[in-house]
């Protein structure tokens, strides 16, 4: 679940986890995006605007994917030139550079995570405005905001698009119902609807089923029966009827998890950049800590992940981290689908 406040009230549960840190252009640079040309030239862009606080910011309006190539706008987009555009037009040179679009599709994923050791986690990111506006940041994460920028940030490279733009539309494909930035109760608050609802779209796929997996049907209310710990529901009437709604329309889902003794077994099974959720024994909730499948290089599976410990970083063993946390069951698995077609990847 979206719900960063569980963990910082439940952060004692938490274990820190290892800690670790891994880490000429084949493009001309006159072929490549604009974004990226202008950061590699140190020129800013002629549609960005500086932020306070250099988080980019969209105005609450509908979108989706389908809009990447509409004209900016005066609403489109505030970008700090100093931090977002330029740390976005780095990752994307980087990509370029190790000719990541060549790479499988889970190593995408982990090349792409490894950038981002370090950074500092911070809760609540995405609550910080009285209406829901697309929050995108890429120095500070929640673990759910980790997963959606890193998977955004993959399915670009991979099919060699490294514009902004496109970039925060991916974003708001993962973040809200059916892809459209309506409103906070277009946000998909619990994790388990997020799966589901990315792999309509083909984002992800729930791979936990194949994987030996069980299914849990439980009752998902835990933000409404604690709206005070929630400040979008705990002064809006009507975000909180909403929510409400849509908690009863999880009703038909399942959770899907491999239990804790079990996840060692299907290591050889995992890929890299899989995306792990953290099921929980919690009344009302489905998940409370979301993460990336990281192989070590010795081979071993781990998780990379924003920790509530305070970083992005690296732990070392999937079973002995999850096994640390109070309350938990299992982990859900979500494999990112590869956007590029079979024939270019054959």
């Amino acid at each position: 679940m979206r719900k960063t406040f569980v963990l910082a009230m439940l952060g004692s549960a938490f274990a820190s986890g290892g800690a670790g840190a891994i880490v000429a252009l084949r493009t001309p640079v006159d072929l490549l995006p604009q974004v990226l040309y202008s950061t590699l030239k140190k020129q800013p862009l002629a549609t960005e605007t500086a932020s306070a606080t250099g988080e980019v910011l969209l105005k609450n309006k509908t979108t989706d994917l389908n809009t990447a190539n509409r004209p900016e706008s005066q609403d489109a987009s505030l970008i700090s030139h100093t931090k977002e555009s330029a740390r976005f037009g780095r990752i994307m040179q980087y990509a370029v550079e190790q000719k990541l679009p060549d790479r499988e599709m889970g190593d995408i994923m982990q090349a792409i995570a490894q950038q981002f050791l370090g950074a500092q986690y911070k809760a609540n990111l995405l609550d910080g405005s009285p209406e829901e506006t697309l929050t995108i940041s890429l120095d500070k994460f929640d673990c759910v905001l980790f997963v959606e920028t890193v998977l955004a940030l993959a399915r670009g490279v991979a099919v060699k698009d490294y514009a902004y733009q496109t970039f925060s539309d991916r974003i708001v494909n993962e973040r809200y119902r059916d892809g459209q930035l309506n409103g906070y109760c277009s946000r998909l608050h619990y994790f388990v609807e997020w799966i589901f609802d990315n792999q309509k779209r083909g984002n992800v796929a729930d791979i936990a089923p194949q994987l030996g997996g069980v299914s849990l049907h439980k009752k998902l209310n835990f933000m409404s029966k604690n709206r005070s710990l929630t400040p979008p529901i705990a002064n809006n009437d009507a975000n909180y009827h909403c929510l409400v709604e849509t908690e009863k329309k999880l009703d038909e889902l399942s959770i899907n998890y491999i239990p804790i003794n079990q996840i060692r077994r299907v290591y050889a099974q995992l890929q890299p950049g899989d995306v792990v959720a953290v099921a929980t024994s919690i009344e009302g909730l489905d998940v409370t800590h979301t993460g990336l499948v990281y192989r070590n290089q010795n081979g071993n599976i781990g998780i990379i992940h924003a920790s509530p410990s305070g970083t992005v970083r690296i732990s070392r063993d999937l079973q002995v981290y999850v096994g640390n946390i109070k309350n938990a069951i299992g982990i859900m698995v979500a494999r990112p689908s590869d956007p590029r077609p079979l024939l270019r990847r054959g």
